[in-house]
């Protein structure tokens, strides 16, 4: 079907294209009548404005470009909820990007963005992005870092205190008796991966006789925490940590399955679990999983607030960084031995 166009409409109501075009964008400067005809035409031709094209010609769209590392993760499904939220508020809408845990994707999104013009962009990178970030930054397109905290503050960003949620994490494991730790995360080209590891070492350090291996993954998914758990099944007993701190919530639910349904290690009596994240799943597991909570929704609305700020102020803008704190919830799978 032919795409109907401004003109015919004004032909069909009998008045200007500049008398359409003040009827779909400034009807308060026509009178009644006149509007009444256009939208009459509109109806009958099945006339649909091409919104696309009238915000471009404005140089600047109504669309803010979210990336997240994992649109699997109920983590940054809330957190895409939250910057959804506040944006439409601000009549804006998102448009999500899931790199995958992939830089090849992350970087395609950013080059979409770009020529979409959008209104901004909000990413959680997955390593050093900074040369096409700062390449949006003086095209004029306001960029946030989300769940991720910057070195050098030349970006604003919203994030957690990732190295207080894993000191946090294995603080509590240490204290319900364990001293055999085992961290379960990857890949370290994920930034939140390797401060999470950070603090649980800082946190292991402070107690004599306590130790913590580092187990790698590929990626933060249940399917890699199976295959973590099925791997501690086949080790000897004596060789099996006592307690095991996941990256995320998706890593210690797939290890809590194996170990449910293909061994005899109960949780916690044998071994403790705990993740991070404490996504909705967590407390509806088959033993409740103790978590590190991370406020995503308010994650994604604060990095919309900090992204509209830096529209509205232009070059005399300065970058801001918010950081949240972590909180422990403890539930049945870190319960202290008897």
């Amino acid at each position: 079907m032919a795409t109907i166009s401004v003109r015919e409409v004004a032909a069909e109501a009998g008045v200007s294209v500049g008398t359409v075009s003040n009827v779909l964008n400034r009807p308060d400067k026509v009178s009644a009548g006149t509007v009444s005809r256009v939208q009459a035409a509109i109806e009958l031709l099945g006339f649909v404005r091409n919104d696309a094209a009238r915000q471009l010609r404005a140089g600047r769209s109504r669309s803010i470009g979210l990336v997240v590392l994992d649109v699997g993760n109920p983590f940054f499904t809330d957190l895409a909820r939250g910057a959804e939220d506040r944006a439409a508020q601000a009549g804006l809408t998102v448009l999500l990007g899931n790199s995958d845990e992939t830089a090849e994707r992350e970087s395609a999104y950013l080059d979409l963005f770009e020529e979409q013009r959008v209104h901004g962009v909000l990413i959680s990178p997955l390593g050093d992005s900074g040369e096409q970030l700062k390449r949006l930054r003086r095209r004029g397109t306001p960029t946030v870092l989300v769940d991720r905290q910057t070195e050098d503050r030349s970006f604003s960003s919203v994030a957690v205190d990732d190295v207080f949620g894993g000191h946090l994490a294995a603080s509590h494991l240490i204290e319900t008796g364990r001293t055999r730790l085992a961290f379960v995360g990857g890949p370290h080209s994920i930034r939140q991966v390797t401060d999470r590891l950070e603090g649980a070492r800082a946190a292991v350090a402070e107690h004599a006789g306590v130790t913590l291996e580092a187990i790698d993954t590929c990626s933060l998914s249940v399917l890699e925490g199976r295959a973590i758990g099925e791997a501690l099944l086949a080790r000897p007993a004596e060789d099996r940590p006592d307690a095991i701190f996941a990256a995320n919530d998706l890593l210690a639910l797939g290890v809590l399955q194996a170990l449910s349904m293909l061994g005899d290690l109960r949780v916690p009596q044998e071994i403790a679990l705990i993740g991070y994240d404490d996504i909705a799943f967590a407390s509806a597991a088959v033993v409740p999983l103790s978590s590190i909570r991370q406020p995503s929704a308010l994650i994604g609305s604060t990095a919309v607030e900090l992204l509209l700020r830096e529209a509205d102020g232009g070059e005399n803008f300065e970058p801001e960084q918010i950081v949240f704190q972590p909180e422990l919830v403890v539930r049945a799978s870190t319960a202290a031995r008897d």
